[in-house]
């Protein structure tokens, strides 16, 4: 499977990747495969179920919305962070969906009782994945026209039950300049041409778009993240979702100003700027996945140190540091788990933790081992982490465990570039190590909010 930086790197809403992101996408694909297979006009009734842990935590990470979102034929990327609201609550008063009339004017309309046709199982399972979701459709006699199951795996990734149909995120069989599977490859590959880790990601990247196409859209990335940063740092107010979790960051922005010399600062900063983008996520703002919601504050706090301590970092520099960043996640995504619900919270926050300590070692004038040495100290250390949301909610602890990351992040940079690269645990082992703790993990620590802070929280 050849797998895109951008799609590592895609720009979506809050508040998660696995549980918004990707049922969004996996409703919009039902209803167009009803479209594409001439049997829209004819569907009366549809129902949706949600399983595992989107059945378990979904109220709490938008997933009922995001599906009603999608079955409108909304996508992550461009719906209307303000509209949706309006157009769910349109939904419930009206107990009406217009599938995909986002796409055909009005769409198809039909009646829909949010309360009776959109399922929430809080301890069924389906055998695939920890976040699966089964849609049906039906005809005014009430007979079946379609049922598809859809798996969202992580960082909006989604793949249907049997691996086959047209209406899937099919396998990318595209042929690499450079192909690699494991870290060992990829410094065996590093060393063969001797180009950087970024240079040999921007001549696979070719194999989809040109070196300006490549550039502007990493450009683009940057500027969605840069964004969120900014929205995080100026908007105030309590957090939507029950816990009353005040908002933190504009308040914290002012008193550093305030305090001067942000150079001698620059890790409260970088703690600052992860909260920020998390905060937006947690409000179901516009993020970038980086590669999963719950950990989306990470790349952009350590991408904005870079930009604001580092001397002589450019938009070069930028480019660089997303595609060091996105061949550490790839290295995750095919090995491992890049899904909470899957392997605990070391698979998104630990996951975005060793991207973004690689991305910054590269931009640091870094070598190829020096950045694997990187990535590996910062996996090292999120090893174990379990995904425990309080309530359900993507706010405790997951935004500060952003900031906690973001620093971790330029530490494990940092204490890889003062070495020459040689260390005694690879990457390739924390990978693994992380998926064998992830298998090994009880169910109730990954993002199911049974077990940890989510239960004892609520306790006291």
């Amino acid at each position: 499977m050849a797998i895109s930086v951008f799609d590592l790197f895609s720009i979506g809403i809050g508040p998660s990747s696995s549980h918004t992101v990707g049922p969004m996408r996996a409703a919009r694909m039902f209803a167009a495969r009803l479209k594409r297979d001439g049997l829209l006009a004819q569907t009366a009734a549809v129902r949706a179920e949600l399983f595992g842990s989107l059945g378990a935590t979904g109220h709490g990470h938008g997933t009922p919305k995001a599906v009603l979102l999608g079955l409108e034929g909304n996508e992550p990327h461009t719906v209307d962070v303000a509209q949706a609201e309006l157009d769910v609550e349109r939904i419930r008063t009206t107990q009406r969906i217009r599938l995909l009339g986002v796409e055909i004017g009005r769409g198809h309309e039909i009646g829909f009782d949010v309360s009776t046709q959109l399922v929430l199982h809080r301890r069924r399972s389906l055998p695939y994945h920890a976040n699966g979701m089964t849609l049906f459709a039906y005809d005014a006699d009430g007979l079946p026209l379609l049922e598809k199951t859809y798996y969202s795996v992580g960082g909006g990734f989604v793949v249907d039950e049997d691996a086959a149909g047209a209406d899937r995120i099919k396998l990318d069989d595209t042929v690499l300049t450079h192909p690699f599977r494991t870290g060992d490859e990829l410094l065996r590959l590093a060393r063969e041409t001797g180009l950087s880790i970024s240079a040999l990601m921007l001549k696979n990247e070719m194999a989809w778009r040109t070196e300006k196409e490549i550039r502007a859209g990493l450009l683009e990335i940057w500027r969605v993240m840069e964004d969120c940063v900014s929205r995080g740092m100026s908007s105030e107010g309590i957090l939507p979702g029950g816990l009353k979790v005040r908002r933190r960051a504009t308040s914290a922005a002012r008193t550093l100003r305030g305090q001067g010399d942000p150079a001698g600062r620059a890790m409260e900063w970088v703690t600052l700027y992860a909260m920020a983008v998390n905060e937006e996520n947690a409000a179901g703002g516009r993020v970038v996945t980086a590669p999963t919601n719950g950990a989306a504050g990470i790349i952009p706090a350590v991408l904005r140190y870079y930009l604001t301590f580092v001397p002589g970092a450019d938009q070069d520099g930028i480019v660089r540091f997303l595609l060091a960043a996105g061949a550490i996640g790839m290295l995750f995504k095919e090995n491992a788990s890049i899904s909470g619900a899957e392997v605990g919270c070391q698979g998104e926050v630990g996951s975005a933790c060793s991207m973004a300590a690689g991305g910054l070692a590269e931009v640091l004038g870094g070598s190829p081992e020096q950045v694997e040495n990187a990535a590996e100290i910062g996996m090292e250390h999120n090893l174990g982490l379990t995904c425990d949301p309080v309530g359900g909610l993507v706010q405790i602890p997951c935004i500060e465990r952003n900031g906690m990351a973001a620093v971790k992040a330029v530490t494990a940079a940092r204490m890889a570039l003062h070495g020459d690269g040689r260390h005694h645990v690879s990457l390739d082992k924390v990978i693994k190590t992380m998926k064998e703790t992830g298998a090994d993990m009880k169910v109730k620590y990954k993002e199911t909010a049974r077990g940890g802070l989510a239960v004892n929280v609520i306790e006291c």
